[in-house]
């Protein structure tokens, strides 16, 4: 499996630009401070939060948001999990204690 295993599908990638896409090599996308930086430069208040690995991947990327103050959302119908008991205990998580 080559770079095609994770390019973005047909339907998203029409998307861009005007959509932008962050590489990340870790679990987090913010340590780099480049996204934080690019949404802070351009206003951006709310984030909203799709992806793989729900207790991985996902699960860095929600609370960094939280962290740095942005309204986080969860797209609930587009995350996955390895696990589905991953994938419902993050949900769990995540709209029992982290929801306003």
């Amino acid at each position: 499996a080559g770079k095609e295993a994770v390019d973005l599908l047909p339907e998203l990638a029409v998307h861009i630009p005007p959509a932008r896409v962050f590489d990340k090599p870790i679990y987090s996308p913010w340590l780099s401070g480049e996204l934080a930086g690019v949404l802070q430069s351009e206003g951006v208040e709310e984030v909203i939060v799709s992806g793989g690995e729900a207790d991985m991947c996902v699960l860095a990327t929600l609370l960094g948001s939280i962290d740095l103050g942005y309204r986080t959302i969860l797209a609930e119908d587009a995350i996955c999990s390895a696990s589905d008991e991953a994938y419902e205990n993050i949900l769990k998580l995540f709209t029992k204690r982290y929801s306003h």
